[in-house]
């Protein structure tokens, strides 16, 4: 399904996103998304099938909020298919990603995706994201179109460490809330190659 041109399309966007991998990470990402087609006949990952759509509203999306982890430990709540969780993890081998979800048949689909492409820095979790009680908190917390910002904001406060970050991916800009528990940073306009709909990252800290 996949060819040379759907990787030249991955390395163009990498490039004009200032983003540096190797050719094997870019393998990697390909990769996963062969096994996202494969799996998505029978579990509904997601609706997106044509594999230009796919490069760009899967990897090249997941991999624009790169520049703005923080830390060792990150989790994507609401993570799905591993969407950014999985594309993430395969730039920054050196960051713990925990990738949750409460759909039990897409966290065993990013179990698969680790066992076949010897990812070592993913735990997939089947949880609910307001019970989960990580014994070590968090670094950053990610989330793309989970929930309304408020609400975000007050389900995932407890994993993140104090002046921890949250980044919120929304397709509109939203407007800064006034919290006790985390200060507003910035709303970055992210820049996608081959993808016209507005891409912003909402940014707090956790106080």
């Amino acid at each position: 399904m996949f060819n040379e041109l759907h990787k030249a399309q991955l390395e163009r966007g990498i490039s004009d996103a200032s983003l540096v991998m190797r050719p094997s990470q870019i393998e990697q990402l390909m990769a996963f998304l062969q096994l996202m087609v494969k799996w998505n006949r029978v579990y509904n990952l997601s609706a997106i099938k044509e594999p230009e759509e796919m490069v760009s509203l899967h990897l090249l999306d997941s991999l624009s909020v790169l520049p703005f982890l923080h830390g060792k430990r990150c989790i994507d709540v609401g993570t799905g298919a591993g969407l950014p969780g999985l594309p993430l993890a395969i730039a920054k081998p050196e960051v713990e990603f925990v990738l949750l979800d409460s759909n039990s048949k897409k966290t065993r689909f990013i179990q698969q995706v680790c066992i076949e492409l010897g990812l070592k820095n993913v735990e997939p979790l089947h949880e609910r994201v307001e019970n989960y009680n990580p014994e070590q908190k968090f670094d950053t917390v990610i989330a793309r179109a989970l929930s309304a910002l408020p609400n975000l904001l007050t389900k995932t406060r407890h994993l993140l460490l104090d002046g921890g970050k949250l980044l919120a991916m929304k397709s509109k800009e939203t407007d800064e809330l006034v919290r006790d528990d985390f200060q507003f940073d910035e709303v970055k306009a992210l820049n996608i190659a081959g993808l016209d709909a507005t891409r912003n990252l909402v940014i707090y800290t956790a106080k």
